[in-house]
């Protein structure tokens, strides 16, 4: 597992599980859990940078977990990559989204 913070740059991802857990000031509300499912593929990686991305900008706190290991993606039930995981709930699957299109989900996100 390796952590990252505002500044730092990803490593390439040749494997199945990479963390980021952006620094808060101030933040308000629950810690959410992120995740981008994905093959690894280039529009994956964006998905994941975009996240970040958002995350970055996110009132909330926010861990984001970016996962490649094809049992680990089956058993979220997500059939088109890449896909977006809030709190173990599946919130888009099958498109890039933009970090400002990932921030809303991420602000606008209840339990």
């Amino acid at each position: 597992m390796n952590l990252f913070k505002k500044g730092d740059k990803p490593l390439e991802c040749n494997c199945s599980f990479v963390e980021v857990e952006p620094v808060k000031s101030e933040c308000h509300g629950e810690k959410l859990s992120v995740k981008v499912l994905g093959a690894g593929c280039k529009k994956c990686h964006e998905l994941y940078e975009n996240t970040k991305s958002a995350a970055l900008k996110s009132t909330r706190e926010v861990v984001v977990e970016y996962i490649t290991d094809m049992q680990i993606v089956m058993n979220y039930g997500v059939m088109s990559m890449p896909a977006v995981v809030i709190n173990e709930k599946v919130v888009s699957m099958g498109r890039v989204l933009s970090a400002d299109e990932v921030l809303k989900l991420i602000e606008g996100y209840k339990a």
